[in-house]
């Protein structure tokens, strides 16, 4: 039990830091004209990546489109980060895409993969709109 307990827990440190290395090497995050600035993230197994640097977000209104890279079914769940609530859950099949639009606020956001369970990845430095 104490192996299993090791291994997920280096499993969660190597998914946080492949994250932060893909992070540093992310685009700006481009905001449309109608104000919502869009995010991509690819899902792998255990893990996920941003195409776009999620360091110094502001309050607003957000698509996150979420593409399946796994070579099978994962999910997307988003929760504010104040009280939980989940703004967002759906699955995806292999190679599917879909949109998440949420409204984030200064308290930030978390989200993970409750199928395939990977860490939480907190967006909690989110800045006045």
């Amino acid at each position: 039990m104490k192996l299993i307990n090791i291994l997920k827990r280096a499993t969660a440190v190597i998914a946080i830091t492949f994250a932060a290395v893909t992070a540093a090497n992310a685009d700006t995050p481009i905001t449309r004209d109608d104000g919502v600035t869009v995010i991509h993230l690819d899902e792998y197994s255990g893990y996920f990546s941003a195409e776009e640097t999620v360091a110094g977000l502001k309050a607003g209104e957000y698509e996150f489109v979420i593409t399946n890279k796994a070579k099978k079914l994962v999910g997307f769940q988003i929760q504010r980060l104040s009280d939980k609530e989940t703004l967002d859950m759906f699955p995806l099949e292999p190679g599917e895409t879909r949109i998440s639009r949420v409204t984030i606020g200064e308290d930030g956001v978390r989200f993970r993969c409750p199928i395939n369970p990977t860490p939480w990845y907190d967006l909690d430095v989110i800045k006045k709109g």
